[in-house]
């Protein structure tokens, strides 16, 4: 069973066994608008948290994409690269954006669960 987290800058980790799959939560996507193309990381670069991952470009805007754990890229969404609307049809599901290893677990205690996520959107947006 997997288990999902949030950042305050709208990122998920998916976390499923020893691997992280990250993208941009349903409420990032509903914020840029249509989303017309991924810019998504290399395969083995290391990410120190809080580092730049990928770049969103939207008909309204750019917005970069930062990795919320520490780790290395084990795989990229290719899907997105021919089909860059997935990250609006189905965000937290076929629109992920990378997968990546935990480097530091410790990491996962700064970010939120579900419901914390829900009322940092109520407060915050």
């Amino acid at each position: 069973m997997s288990q999902t987290y949030f950042s305050p800058s709208h990122e998920y980790v998916r976390i499923e066994g020893d691997i992280a799959v990250i993208g941009i939560t349903n409420y990032a996507q509903s914020q840029l608008g249509d989303i017309v193309f991924v810019e998504l990381p290399v395969t083995g670069h290391g990410f120190k948290r809080g580092d730049e991952a990928a770049v969103v470009e939207s008909v309204k805007a750019a917005s970069e994409v930062y990795t919320p754990l520490s780790g290395e890229a084990t795989e990229v969404n290719g899907a997105l690269a021919d089909n860059p609307m997935l990250a609006n049809e189905d965000p937290e599901g076929e629109g992920w954006f990378f997968k990546q290893t935990i480097g530091d677990e410790s990491d996962l205690s700064d970010l939120m669960s579900r419901e914390q996520y829900d009322e940092f959107l109520k407060t915050n947006s």
